[in-house]
């Protein structure tokens, strides 16, 4: 703070003749300050050494001496900000940054993507949002979800369709598929360098179970302890063969028993505000060490009024470096989301199962989604649940609507532009919409949905989809109305199949059925982009719409390691 006061004081009087050199005395000085004379002559001494101006004095009281300013009060914010900023001290940088936006934006233009700064490779994100507290627990974006895995770890991990070790490097169960247990890799360590020891991760698991969320998760676990500093025994009172996913999931990430914010992720936390996120590379990770040391999201919302767009001109397209330059950056990876927006019909009295598939059909001949008003190439219509599941095809015979139907949905804004176009589709059915939003991203407990006919949401699919797929069943409040014996029943047959092809089986089958009695419609994936400057390189989409931070590097600067070429050979 008190840089940024000595900044200030050195503005007050550049402004006074907008940087032309002026006469003044030092008792006015003093007053455009609001500092004692005494202390006018410190400052001037010091911003002369510093080169700020140069003060040529005159003697005797109130004489006026000559003032002439060597560089801009903009300049020099510029200057301090690089300073700060190559000493890694981004935290005390954000003091430097109390300018109008139009002028932040130039300030920060240069600074954002890849940056060697002290020795080491930072990348820098800009953000158009605050991020939410990263809490395991929670279910938050895309961007909290990417985040929370980058600095907590599990005991196991997804890894595309597939589960590997984590904290555990292998894992093993009984015939039965009831007892089961996790050898944890050696000398692991937390983010504050304490090791970790099994009974932590034990308690830690306990603890989860038994929330809300946690307990429908891990609804057959039974029995957990640590026999060995080195392995976590799980019992399970009816065999589950998706236990080691269920330790994958976001829920089961795992903070240190006294520190929340404290994970042994490749990345730890070393400063949350609204203003800067920043991570640090964790030194002792067990895995493949980050390529980058820092990486940081300046997030300032009131920019992207002020011309320089926002990180995610879309929450799915990404841009590391200036946004509003987006043509210079190179489209460094793009793919279509496995996750979708989704329609679900809640069949009842009042909507019957008929007037379900009835709506659904309305919706796929009417050609609604392909003529939303969104930007281009945002998103495509749903033609298969997963890749190789096609959404089976409107029916044929329809029934009259009811009069009247309550949607409820909630983020992403286009769910909102969907809803907005079905009120008049079903207007000319003879049917009043009525439309309810949720200013969530996904449905939480909390939320009342009593009286929604249909409902809409975001299905976001990271990696593991056909666990994922069984997992949204099993735990989303959306499904509560339908989890009675009979479904609960199918999704226990499916978790007790020890066979994976059996599962992916049965998994479809469900689903098939679901969407055939009109239960659900994906509507539309997403496709993810990510841009990127010259200076950044191992830029690759994961499924979460983000890239992964390990992989990710920075080339040295041009001066280093480049190769001359020898001279030719005199004749």
């Amino acid at each position: 703070m008190r840089q940024l006061h000595r900044v200030n004081q050195f503005q007050r009087l550049w402004q006074l003749s907008q940087g032309e050199p002026q006469r003044l005395s030092v008792t006015a000085m003093a007053q455009h300050c609001f500092c004692s004379e005494r202390h006018v002559r410190t400052l001037l001494r010091q911003w002369q050494d510093a080169g700020w101006l140069r003060w040529l004095g005159a003697a005797g009281r109130g004489k006026q001496g000559e003032l002439t300013f060597l560089i801009s009060p903009e300049q020099l914010r510029q200057q301090l900000l690089a300073q700060q900023l190559e000493a890694g001290e981004a935290v005390q940088a954000l003091q430097v940054l109390d300018l109008h936006p139009e002028r932040l934006v130039k300030m920060l233009r240069p600074l954002m993507g890849g940056q060697w700064q002290n020795q080491a490779p930072v990348l820098r994100i800009p953000y158009y949002r605050a991020l939410e507290p990263l809490q395991p627990l929670n279910l938050t974006g895309r961007a909290e979800q990417h985040l929370l895995r980058q600095i907590f770890s599990g005991l196991t991990r997804f890894h595309g369709n597939d589960v590997e070790g984590d904290l555990a490097h292998h894992w093993q169960h009984d015939g039965s598929g009831r007892e089961w247990y996790f050898w944890l890799r050696p000398q692991l360590s937390w983010h504050n360098d304490e090791p970790i020891q099994a009974a932590q991760l034990a308690i830690q698991l306990q603890q989860i179970q038994q929330t809300q969320r946690g307990g429908r998760l891990l609804a057959t676990l039974d029995q957990i302890d640590a026999p060995h500093p080195l392995a976590l025994r799980i019992r399970l009172h009816q065999s589950d063969y998706w236990l080691p996913q269920r330790l994958a999931h976001q829920f089961c990430l795992l903070p240190h028993p006294e520190f929340s914010d404290v994970g042994s992720g490749p990345w730890k936390l070393t400063h949350f505000t609204d203003e800067l996120v920043r991570l640090e590379s964790h030194a002792r990770w067990h895995l493949q060490r980050p390529l980058i040391q820092v990486v940081e999201y300046w997030i300032t919302p009131q920019l992207f009024a002020h011309g320089l767009g926002t990180s995610c001109r879309h929450p799915v397209q990404i841009a590391i470096g200036d946004p509003d330059e987006l043509d210079a950056l190179r489209p460094v990876d793009h793919s279509i989301s496995l996750g979708f927006c989704y329609l679900a019909p809640r069949i009842s009295a009042h909507f019957t199962a008929a007037q379900a598939t009835s709506l659904i059909a309305l919706i796929q001949h009417s050609g609604v989604i392909q003529q939303l008003p969104l930007d281009e190439g945002l998103i495509t219509p749903s033609q298969e649940l997963l890749p190789g599941w096609p959404v089976p095809p409107a029916a044929k015979i329809r029934v009259p609507l009811p009069e009247k139907l309550t949607l409820h949905y909630h983020l992403p804004v286009e769910l909102h532009v969907m809803a907005q176009a079905l009120v008049p589709l079903l207007a000319q059915q003879g049917c009043t919409l009525t439309c309810v939003f949720h200013d969530v991203k996904s449905w939480r407990d909390d939320i009342e949905l009593s009286d929604a006919d249909v409902v809409m949401g975001d299905r976001l699919i990271g990696d593991a989809p056909l666990f994922t797929l069984v997992n949204w069943l099993e735990n989303d409040p959306l499904w509560h109305p339908l989890r009675a014996p009979q479904l609960q029943a199918a999704l226990s047959v499916i978790a007790q199949q020890a066979s994976a092809q059996q599962r992916e089986q049965l998994t479809h089958q469900l689903f098939q059925q679901l969407m055939h009695d009109g239960h659900l419609l994906p509507l539309f994936n997403y496709r993810y982009q990510v841009f990127a400057p010259p200076g950044v390189e191992g830029i690759q989409l994961n499924t979460l719409g983000w890239f992964d931070f390990t992989r990710a590097w920075i080339p040295p600067p041009a001066t280093v390691g480049t190769v001359q070429p020898e001279p030719e050979p005199v004749p």
